[in-house]
């Protein structure tokens, strides 16, 4: 079966087909020749997954999933939230994001944070949304040189690392994306596969 992953993040990409079981062929924006800027102008991460799939599914003819996500952090009035990947400004540059982010925090302020990570699937006509969460906080300086986004500044509960000091295994098994696959690829294993 081919699935459509709206995405032009090739390290989201990756993450993602690490996981997929091999029955299920991924294909990109940019294996199906898609190069838009999809537009993420929803006021919540659940609506932007769905935004993104909506605008996948008036395209293709094909099975399709998104996901958004964002990292919460309530000292910071729950942001950067859903705008994660442009809180610095609209070039998305995950070290600004990163700086802006590590001096908002400065001080005594609870470092307490979550990553939210929603997945719009439209499928045969229906659409199913799964979520992930992973609870952890924010470090006081870049810790790793794996991942990606804020994953140098994240260190999830239960754990002396941070998430980019973690193989993509590990990182899988706990995180918000990782969770909320889980429950998708759940969801493909129980639809027959023709």
């Amino acid at each position: 079966m081919e699935l459509i992953f709206a995405t032009h993040n090739p390290n989201k990409l990756k993450e993602v087909q690490q996981m997929m079981p091999k029955s299920i062929k991924l294909l990109s924006l940019e294996d199906v020749q898609l190069f838009d800027e999809i537009p993420e102008t929803a006021a919540t991460i659940k609506e932007n997954a769905i935004l993104k799939t909506d605008y996948i599914k008036a395209r293709f003819d094909m099975p399709v999933f998104a996901d958004d996500t964002g990292l919460i952090v309530p000292a910071l009035d729950g942001n950067p939230g859903v705008r994660s990947a442009r809180y610095a400004g609209e070039h998305k540059d995950s070290e600004d994001n990163m700086d802006l982010l590590l001096k908002n925090l400065t001080g005594d302020k609870d470092r307490s944070a979550y990553f939210l990570t929603v997945i719009s699937l439209f499928m045969d006509g229906q659409q199913f949304i799964f979520e992930g969460r992973c609870n952890g906080m924010i470090l006081h300086q870049r810790q790793g040189e794996k991942g990606f986004g804020y994953d140098p500044i994240f260190q999830p509960d239960g754990y002396q690392k941070s998430f980019a000091q973690m193989d993509m295994n590990q990182k899988s098994i706990i995180s918000h994306r990782g969770k909320a696959l889980k429950k998708l690829i759940s969801h493909l294993n129980g639809i027959k596969i023709v």
